[in-house]
């Protein structure tokens, strides 16, 4: 019988229970298989464990939309944009940028009415 995914995810979890990419990696999985409450409490832990990891506050707000938690979103898109741009990833930034503008209800060609 072949392991699935989760399943090494998992057992590699064991070894390294710290390891922020694993964490992702698990929140990933558990996203794609639906588990959403997993999924949630993986993202959670890394933005309070590893809030520089930046990969996650998109996903994580992301998540949250799909709730309907749109506050949490929009907070979470907001965390993240100050820790990209203190870390100067622009394009981690950027991304961030793009959906808090997007929650917060701003369309980015609004300035084209004018």
């Amino acid at each position: 019988m072949e392991i699935s995914r989760l399943d090494k995810l998992l057992a590699f979890i064991e070894n390294e229970p710290n390891d922020e990419f694993l964490k992702y990696a698990l929140a990933t999985e558990y996203l794609r298989l639906n588990d959403t409450d997993k999924a949630l409490s993986y993202y959670e832990d890394l933005v309070t464990n590893h809030p520089n990891y930046t990969g996650t506050y998109y996903h994580l707000g992301k998540l949250y939309e799909a709730l309907n938690r749109k506050d949490d979103a929009i907070r979470t898109y907001e965390v993240g944009m100050k820790i990209t741009k203190e870390k100067r990833d622009n394009h981690a930034f950027s991304e961030l940028q793009g959906v808090y503008m997007a929650a917060k209800g701003y369309e980015e060609d609004d300035d084209d009415d004018y």
